[in-house]
């Protein structure tokens, strides 16, 4: 257990907790900034955030750890799946409460230009880190 929690659990974690607290915070302050004391959607907000950034850290996970080597390739082999799963999960949602007319369309624009965001980061890390291999 101990492999697997210094391997990729521990990185997962850290990147789960930074994310969701600095996504719940920023929502936070964009509902004071427009005069609203409590979240509108309440609790289950919380938790579907909760696990549409597990399902984003999931997705960070296989892409670092997968072993294929064209990375434009393992950024589609994960990306489908994973937006697929957002897509389920929101589906699975309207069995708890209303989604707003535009839930798919957000989640869409959301977790796709996050994830491109990403990708480009990588894709640049990658990069940098392949030039300083060649260069010793």
């Amino acid at each position: 257990m101990r492999k697997i929690w210094d391997n990729w659990l521990k990185e997962s974690v850290y990147i789960y907790c930074i994310i969701y607290t600095i996504v719940t915070i920023l929502n936070s302050v964009l509902y004071l900034i427009q005069g609203y004391r409590d979240d509108p959607s309440g609790n289950w907000h919380e938790l579907t955030r909760a696990v549409i950034v597990l399902i984003g850290v999931t997705a960070y996970e296989m892409a670092t750890k997968m072993p294929i080597k064209n990375i434009f390739l393992r950024s589609i082999v994960v990306y489908i799946p994973t937006m697929g799963l957002a897509f389920g999960f929101i589906w699975l949602n309207q069995f708890i409460e209303p989604l707003a007319k535009s839930a798919y369309k957000d989640i869409f624009i959301n977790y796709t230009s996050l994830f491109v965001i990403v990708s480009i980061v990588a894709i640049i890390r990658n990069n940098i880190k392949q030039k300083r291999n060649r260069k010793k």
